[in-house]
């Protein structure tokens, strides 16, 4: 048997729209794309809502609409298009720890990156659990600090009933191993009515649609990008967030599947952990085990034909160009970078599949338990 990492779930319904749109020749954006945003907008409680080409793109976008530039708090413990979006927009990232158990960032280690030129902190929702947003929150607006929620991982999670990507500016990706997936793409989510027209402008080349003296009238108001979604794209994104709640479920019944046996192997296999009122989307599922056999562990499921891996290891600060931009130690995130480990988890994953990961798990700490 081989266990994928991941495997989008797509079914007929996305097939035949997608073919429909094709087949209209409306292959920019178009139609789909408002009914994408709109149909967002309802399931997320936002005001506003612009599908593109990419998280990152988002990212850019929303620190662009920020207007300023200037030192930029971000956990080290994320993908690097996190830290990639800061440079790209002439801004400074500043790394900040995280908590080991929910693998968010601390708020106390991000009150010491706090100095007279920070302008934002992007908040990394981790494999689907939610950050503590109350309590960023309250501390943001105390110290005038703009919040980004780079929510890449967390479509449909919620705290205490409250949507990521609500909290400030939300940043989402469609990528094939997400939640829902448009094979590439992403989405901005904001309440402000400036930031919406400013993002709106940016990714069609800096065009004003307002400024129009005739039909074929087209000027530029800034210096743009081409971050637009494709009419097809957005129809399969609309496809595919229609039935978000019966992915997200399905995620969470292997999650709990996961827990309940990986507990019976070895105390040492630390399951995710998920604080009192917050859900979890789980577009990952990550444990932790000793460092010493991590590397061991990973190789011996691909060995065995299941796709495990480490999320994120190493971590931005110790990779060589970003360390520029770190000259102290993050602890927690180098300790959990050691010992993390991203176990396969999709929609359509098999009670076989599960208990095949489960099986060679078992099967590995017997052998090294002799």
């Amino acid at each position: 048997m081989k266990v994928p990492l991941c495997k989008p779930s797509i079914d007929k319904n996305e097939i035949n729209l997608v073919t429909k749109t094709l087949k209209s020749n409306w292959l920019t954006h178009g139609p789909y794309n408002t009914k994408f945003e709109e149909l967002f907008n309802t399931k997320f409680k936002t005001k506003y809502a612009i599908a593109m080409n990419s998280c990152t793109s988002a990212l850019e976008c929303a620190i662009k609409s920020l207007g300023i530039k200037g030192e930029i708090i971000i956990p080290s413990f994320t993908w690097v298009s996190t830290a990639n979006a800061v440079i790209n927009c002439g801004s400074k990232p500043v790394f900040a720890d995280i908590n080991f158990n929910t693998r968010n960032i601390d708020l106390k280690s991000v009150s010491k990156c706090v100095t007279k030129k920070t302008i934002a902190l992007i908040v990394v929702h981790f494999a689907g659990l939610p950050c503590d947003m109350t309590k960023i929150s309250k501390f943001c607006k105390k110290n005038n600090i703009k919040i980004i929620e780079d929510s890449a991982e967390t479509l449909g999670a919620k705290i205490n009933n409250k949507f990521t990507g609500t909290f400030g500016i939300g940043c989402f990706s469609f990528f094939p191993t997400k939640n829902i997936t448009t094979t590439e793409g992403g989405m901005l989510t904001t309440n402000n009515k400036n930031t919406y027209n400013f993002v709106k402008k940016l990714i069609a080349h800096g065009i004003d649609k307002n400024i129009k003296s005739n039909f074929w009238h087209r000027e530029a108001v800034l210096a743009g990008h081409n971050f637009r979604m494709p009419n097809h794209l957005a129809a399969m994104g609309y496809t595919q967030l229609r039935k978000i709640s019966k992915l997200n479920k399905a995620r969470n019944d292997i999650a709990n599947l996961y827990n309940s046996e990986l507990s019976k192997i070895s105390k040492k296999i630390k399951i995710p952990f998920i604080p009192k009122g917050f859900t979890h989307s789980f577009q990952m599922y990550t444990i932790t085990v000793e460092s010493k056999i991590r590397n061991k562990l990973l190789n011996f499921l691909k060995k065995n034909n299941i796709e495990a891996s480490a999320h994120f290891d190493p971590p931005l600060h110790l990779q060589k160009y970003l360390k520029k931009f770190n000259k102290k130690k993050l602890s927690v995130t180098e300790k959990l970078s050691r010992e993390i480990l991203t176990l396969p988890i999709f929609p359509d994953m098999s009670r076989k599949e599960v208990f095949y990961v489960i099986k060679n798990i078992n099967n590995f700490y017997k052998i090294n338990n002799k």
